[in-house]
């Protein structure tokens, strides 16, 4: 991918005044998955020496104690402090995929061809006859991904986690080991998901009930009308779930046409009757991207009001959420990647820039606020998704950035360039694109 302005940012120990390149940093963490990084061990500071941040120009920033503790120009370094020159390159806030799968990760294991139709019920009948003998969910396999995201920049996700009788809770444990070897360098919210239905299929709803009582953070539903045939109950099952377990919401919606946008309203009208504003998103949405001008904006206004989020993959051919719409009445949008390498298509990176683009292009963006608003999506509108009240380039939210040789955030996203540094929490997890 392309890098920009140069290469490697460097790193100076202000105790020997001394100029290393980032690969001969010894003293940081030096790689592997299986071994979780040390945070019981307070990093040290760090002060990135004259960055670009986005909308303030040239400025360096003191990272303490894991948090944002200064942004200026020409700070002082703490005694011991390591320094990183930046020579000019952005700063970002950390990417935040706010809707993957990763227990249907296939990622970073052998070829396995396609096999399902087109159809929706295509894809889940292909999938349910396949993921086992494949052995699915497979721990290696989303180590493997969560690899990739980190080194992408991805520093937050939220995960649905497929949960069915044939299943039982074998995914929950399967991402939670797999996160666990990542160590503290991503935290993932689970979401429990019902990919086949909850309605149509037994004992469902007790497990997910068992998933959320064991600590998942998020309750999930799937097309109340379409899959379950009673939108209303459907929507009582998750909404009851919720309120019971003091969690939030995130449905999938693929109904398309007026049934989509009526199920879009129905969710509205739970959201304000169970108090749930601020905590309830809407994921794919397609009614609502092919709906009418006047019927988006009728529908935006309806979202805002009741504080329903919508999150968007621009996936394939199908319809995207009106991001510039949205936005304008005031709702919050997110992105993530839906499925990656698995049963469900073959498509995907892990990487959040390579998705704000597509969502960019999907979206007809080709003005620099436009397709920053993709990576909005991206960073700050995934971090109102996931309730992350502390994030971004901001005094005393944590240290969760990456570096990028790029001119400005729609550069970033149509470039894609290396992540040249991330940081998590105050400590380096990943630079130039090697997880560290």
């Amino acid at each position: 991918m392309p890098s920009g302005t140069g290469g490697s940012v460097a790193l100076v120990r202000s105790v020997k005044s001394t100029r290393l390149s980032l690969l001969d940093m010894s003293a940081m963490p030096t790689r592997r998955s299986q071994e979780t990084t040390r945070s019981d061990i307070p990093p040290r500071p760090i002060l990135l020496r004259r960055g670009r941040i986005p909308d303030a120009g040239v400025a360096d920033v003191l990272v303490r104690a894991g948090k944002l503790a200064e942004i200026g120009t020409d700070l002082a370094a703490p005694p011991g402090a390591d320094i990183v020159e930046l020579g000019g390159k952005l700063i970002l806030p950390g990417l935040v995929d706010a809707h993957c799968h990763l227990d249907k990760t296939l990622y970073g294991g052998p070829w396995v061809s396609h096999l399902a139709g087109d159809s929706l019920a295509d894809r889940i009948r292909t999938e349910r006859a396949k993921r086992l003998d494949l052995g699915l969910p497979n721990v290696d396999r989303i180590t493997a991904l969560l690899e990739a995201m980190v080194t992408a920049g991805t520093v937050y996700a939220r995960s649905h986690i497929d949960i069915a009788p044939e299943l039982g809770l074998t995914g929950v444990t399967a991402v939670r080991e797999a996160c666990a070897r990542l160590g503290d360098r991503v935290t993932v919210e689970l979401v429990a998901f019902p990919q086949y239905g909850i309605l149509r299929e037994p004992r469902t709803a007790e497990l997910m009930d068992q998933a959320l009582a064991e600590g998942v953070e998020v309750v999930g539903g799937i097309d109340p009308a379409g899959m379950d045939g009673d939108p209303v109950q459907h929507l009582e099952v998750v909404f009851g779930l919720a309120v019971r377990h003091g969690v939030s919401v995130d449905l999938h919606l693929h109904d398309e046409g007026s049934l989509g946008t009526w199920e879009l309203e129905l969710i509205c009208d739970f959201t304000e009757r169970y108090g749930l504003a601020g905590r309830v998103a809407v994921s794919h949405a397609y009614g609502l991207g092919e709906a009418s001008p006047a019927e988006q904006d009728r529908l935006a206004e309806r979202l805002a009001e009741t504080g329903v989020s919508i999150t968007t993959a621009a996936v394939y051919s199908f319809p995207v959420a009106p991001v510039r719409r949205l936005r304008a009445a005031g709702v919050n949008v997110a992105c993530g990647h839906d499925g990656i390498r698995d049963l469900w298509g073959p498509f995907g990176t892990g990487d959040m820039l390579d998705r704000a683009m597509h969502l960019a292009y999907r979206s007809a963006f080709r003005r620099d606020e436009d397709v920053s608003l993709a990576l909005e999506a991206a960073t700050y509108g995934g971090a109102a998704t996931l309730g992350l009240t502390a994030y971004g380039l901001r005094v005393g939210a944590p240290a969760d950035l990456i570096v990028v040789s790029a001119e400005n955030g729609a550069a970033a996203v149509i470039t894609r360039p290396v992540r040249e540094l991330v940081m998590k929490s105050g400590r380096l997890v990943a630079r130039d694109g090697e997880l560290m």
